[in-house]
């Protein structure tokens, strides 16, 4: 059988990670959670609002469609080239093992800041809604160090345990996000239900709100191809992770359509308007239309947040692991805990990194008992890691294009013109968001990431001329992935013998 346009499968022999631990339900609740539909939901349109106004339920249709568009040369690949090496694979594959090590650094730096990222929103939004409901100041590092040890803990219960908890939390939040959004339709909202909010006459700022509106609103789309990280613990990778990835952004752009669109109704015209990045929309709906739905607004929002912080944690402690047990960190993190077949050592190690790099971010940025303090630290990591992301899209695509206009099945629209406009699409918003950050230290956030990039492209230069083989197996732990499995690679329908080393 021709093993160029064969799906393969990573070799179930070769990690200490427990195979087949994971279904197709699963791996959509790990993109799904990673994207935080409640707190997207709560706390991103109104970033958006301040440029498009009522028009923000049109952009995020506008957005579903362009993620859509973006992740179709993911899912081409991750169907033809399933391994746990996720982007480094497709970015190798296509691109070559500089470019692959690359993107394996950058996604590495997204992966690692999104659960201090996530300490930070927690301690804040969860500091302020004490304050305003109950009066009682609790700093927020006091409260953003409980989901954190809770993360650790659940880690080290295996992931399919953080998967059930995960599952869990969204269920309830999807639950409270779309209840919520049905009451204000229901109730007819302020001025009665209308399609206004989803025309492009509703934006207060003509087509330029459109365009920046679109900046900020597709950053709540950022992390749908979370799946990928699963690909060595996943059932049927090749078939699983790309319907995974569809169905998540597919579902969860729905709900933000309809519920932003409710947030819309139920506010009116004027209010959607005057919204802006410190609005809490959503505690004003609840006490306007079901004020006894005010505590599990708040409750859905702060479990968003913590199935993202958990969720991103699966993925970065298997990073640090693998890099443990192909040496290039210390063996420390190759441990494996026979009782639960995860990286114990790892994961008390991020659980230990999170909380240190949130609370060092923290004191800079405004200090430990002000939630702004917490609030910065979500914002300036939040940033950082969208400027790490937004490029392993590009990247993706463009080696989608070269990979498959090699292979005899190469369909032009599939293969070609998507991948070409998810691009244009990408370029467009890393631009945008680079653009629209106007005050330090944002500013300063571009430079740090272009000066990791020339780190890594020096690295993958240097390694690429003194030695080749560690090149290939760097960039690929660094994308999540298993080096031992990107050089082995096994073809079921065959008779298993090893494949072509990438």
């Amino acid at each position: 059988m021709d093993q160029s346009t064969t799906p393969i499968e990573p070799d179930s022999k070769q990690s200490g990670l427990r195979r087949n631990a994971v279904g197709l339900g699963g791996a959509v609740i790990m993109s799904a959670a990673i994207m935080g539909p409640a707190v997207s939901t709560f706390f991103n349109p109104q970033f958006s609002t301040p440029f498009s106004g009522a028009a923000t339920p049109l952009v995020y249709l506008l957005c579903l469609i362009a993620i859509l568009i973006t992740a179709s040369g993911i899912m081409q690949m991750s169907a033809r080239l399933p391994s746990a090496g996720a982007f480094y694979t497709y970015v190798t594959r296509g691109l070559g093992p500089r470019s692959g090590f690359v993107t394996g650094g950058l996604i590495f730096v997204a992966y690692a800041l999104l659960p201090p990222a996530e300490i930070g929103l927690i301690g804040s939004y969860a500091s302020n809604t004490i304050t305003e409901e109950w009066g009682i100041n609790i700093p927020w590092w006091v409260i953003g160090l409980v989901p954190a040890i809770a993360m650790v803990v659940l880690g080290l219960r295996g992931v399919q345990a953080s998967l059930k908890v995960a599952i869990g939390l969204f269920t309830a939040e999807v639950i409270v996000v779309f209840g919520m959004a049905m009451i204000i339709v229901l109730q007819g909202g302020k001025d009665g239900l209308s399609i206004h909010p989803l025309l492009p006459s509703a934006s207060p700022n003509g087509t330029s709100g459109l365009v920046t509106g679109f900046v900020f609103a597709a950053l709540s789309f950022v992390g749908f191809e979370a799946a990928a990280t699963l690909s060595e613990e996943v059932k049927r990778p090749a078939r699983n992770v790309p319907r995974a990835i569809f169905l998540s952004v597919l579902a969860v752009g729905l709900l933000y359509l309809f519920c932003v669109w409710a947030e819309v109704i139920g506010l009116g015209t004027d209010a959607a308007n005057k919204l802006d990045g410190t609005s809490l929309p959503w505690n004003d709906l609840a006490a306007t239309y079901a004020p006894w739905a005010k505590i599990f607004v708040i409750l859905a929002a702060l479990s968003s947040m913590f199935a993202v912080m958990l969720n991103s944690n699966t993925g970065v402690v298997r990073i640090l692991h693998v890099m443990g047990r192909e040496k290039m960190l210390p063996k420390f993190f190759a441990h494996i805990d026979p009782k639960h077949d995860n990286p114990s050592y790892a994961i008390i190690f991020q659980g230990v990194f999170s909380i240190v790099l949130a609370f060092g971010v923290g004191a800079f940025a405004g200090g430990f008992i002000d939630p702004a303090g917490g609030a910065n630290v979500y914002g300036y990591l939040g940033f950082l890691l969208t400027l790490g992301i937004l490029p392993v899209y590009v990247l993706t695509n463009i080696a989608a294009i070269r990979y498959f206009s090699k292979e005899p099945d190469f369909n032009i629209a599939k293969h070609a013109v998507l991948p070409a406009v998810a691009v244009l699409l990408m370029v467009g918003l890393l631009y945008g968001q680079i653009d629209q950050q106007t005050t330090a230290p944002y500013t300063w956030f571009p430079w740090v990431i272009i000066g990791w990039v020339v780190v890594l492209a020096a690295a993958a230069v240097w390694l690429g001329q003194t030695r080749p083989h560690l090149l290939t197996a760097a960039g690929a732990v660094l994308a999540t992935g298993d080096a031992d499995n990107e050089g082995v690679l096994v073809d079921p329908e065959t008779t298993g013998d090893p494949g072509p080393n990438p």
